[in-house]
């Protein structure tokens, strides 16, 4: 038996990560859906700035 690629692991391990974030979030309270784990983060400068922004 052959062993898989790494990029099969890494797409194995990437799913299951994903999968097990929207179950946190579940398990949190928070109303979920799979396309919530698809969506691009902001940029850590994009957070900042918001975070500033609310302060002042």
């Amino acid at each position: 038996m052959s062993h898989p690629s790494l990029q099969i692991k890494k797409a194995y391990f990437a799913k299951v990560r994903r999968s097990n974030y929207i179950a946190s979030l579940r398990l949190a309270g928070f109303q979920v859906t799979p396309a919530d784990a698809e969506r691009p983060l902001p940029s850590r400068e994009a957070v900042l700035n918001k975070l500033r922004s609310r302060d002042a």
